[in-house]
């Protein structure tokens, strides 16, 4: 896996300019609500732009909420008419994202909520978000599995290969038939743990989990924006640092990595999460090929003064990746580190760097005189490049 996306949320409420859960989070009245796809018409949607977008920027793949908690699809589904045929844009907009990576050698993968609002025998007391179901008194599980997997057997008949199965929401209802039906359409698919059983991956949301290395495949998912997914006209966005600082330390620890956007109602993806991404591509164009199909460092790496870093090996190189920034421009290692580090290079710009060794007298020993000698890296242009993560390569 190991592979930097696209994650889209795009669907009716795009409409609301509020949240993807607008319906639940504002109270919105629910039959109102209902009938915005009678004026979903995104006549600007350009699927290949998108898609150039997600290439340019050295993401592999492209992640679609092809139905979100609301229930609507962004399908031509013969399973229900509340979907984006009947609205009077009329057209699969999925077909056409799917024939758009299909050209430009883009991984299409498919996003579906378990939650349903509109679906009469959607409603799971075992689950979570089924604020706003329909009928609960009538909720049917086995119909509604039912339902799913007519769906899934369009989603993953119709639309050519897929390349992972993003389920959200746990049912917490364990039915191994389900994975294994989606399984049977695409034999090759990965499918997270978010279903109705543990799947193949997990799936870390807005957050970095501690440590240097993931046990399982992991695909870690965050939206450039804080309040929503889906698109927020009035949305608060993060910074650059913040963005590639997580990007570095998931990948580095082996994960996936899959960056929102939520598109407006005519299709566009909005001037500033389209500058976010295009910012995050030109660092991930300098040093995505470090983050990717690597390996833990075989190297017993530590560096002086409790610096967070990830270190991970490719080629026989060393890469140090230092996610959260260094205070000074050098870093030193701790005694026991193999001296004989032929060259190091900061990968951002190519640039090489100076490895000594020697007496450093910042780090005593408390008797007066310094400890050593250390290996050390010098002349990292630490100021230039405080709004991204640098990654130091070291030749042996």
């Amino acid at each position: 896996m190991n592979k930097f996306g696209m994650f889209i949320h795009w669907g009716v409420y795009s409409k609301t300019g509020l949240h993807e859960q607008a319906l639940a989070r504002y109270g919105l009245d629910k039959t109102e609500y209902e009938q915005l796809y009678k004026s979903f018409n995104p006549t600007l949607y350009n699927p290949e732009d998108w898609v150039l977008l997600a290439k340019n920027a050295g993401m592999k793949y492209i992640c679609f909420t092809a139905k979100h908690h609301d229930g609507f699809c962004m399908w031509d589904t013969k399973y229900t008419d509340y979907k984006i045929t009947n609205t009077p844009y009329k057209k699969d907009v999925l077909k056409m994202l799917a024939e758009a990576c299909s050209k430009h050698g883009i991984l299409l993968s498919l996003y579906y909520s378990n939650p349903d609002w509109h679906n009469e025998y959607a409603y799971n007391e075992k689950s979570t978000h089924q604020w706003c179901c329909t009928n609960r008194e009538k909720s049917d599980v086995e119909k509604y599995k039912t339902y799913i997997k007519n769906q899934l057997t369009e989603l993953l008949s119709n639309y050519g290969k897929i390349y992972t199965l993003f389920w959200d929401i746990p049912t917490n209802i364990e039915d191994k038939s389900m994975n294994e039906h989606v399984r049977s359409l695409q034999p090759d698919i990965l499918i997270n743990d978010r279903g109705w059983d543990k799947g193949d991956f997990s799936t870390p949301e807005r957050s970095v989990p501690d440590g240097a290395r993931f046990e399982r495949m992991t695909e870690a998912c965050q939206s450039v924006g804080e309040q929503a997914w889906g698109y927020r006209a009035d949305e608060d966005y993060y910074s650059i640092r913040f963005l590639t600082s997580s990007i570095d330390k998931i990948m580095a620890m082996g994960g996936s990595y899959l960056l929102n956007v939520g598109p407006t109602e005519l299709g566009e993806i909005p001037p500033r999460s389209r500058e976010i991404i295009e910012k995050v591509g030109n660092w991930y164009s300098r040093v995505g090929e470090t983050l990717e199909n690597h390996s833990p460092s075989s190297k017993h790496v530590k560096l002086r003064g409790g610096i967070p870093f990830v270190a991970t090996e490719k080629n026989g190189k060393t890469y140090i990746h230092l996610y959260n920034g260094i205070p000074s421009s050098a870093i030193a290692f701790e005694s026991g580190v193999d001296s004989d580090i032929k060259e190091a290079k900061l990968v951002n710009d190519g640039r090489k760097l100076r490895v000594r060794k020697g007496l450093l007298p910042g780090w005593g020993n408390g008797q007066g005189y310094a400890n050593g000698p250390f290996v050390s890296i010098a002349d990292i242009p630490v100021d230039e490049y405080e709004k991204e993560p640098m990654i130091i390569e070291l030749t042996w």
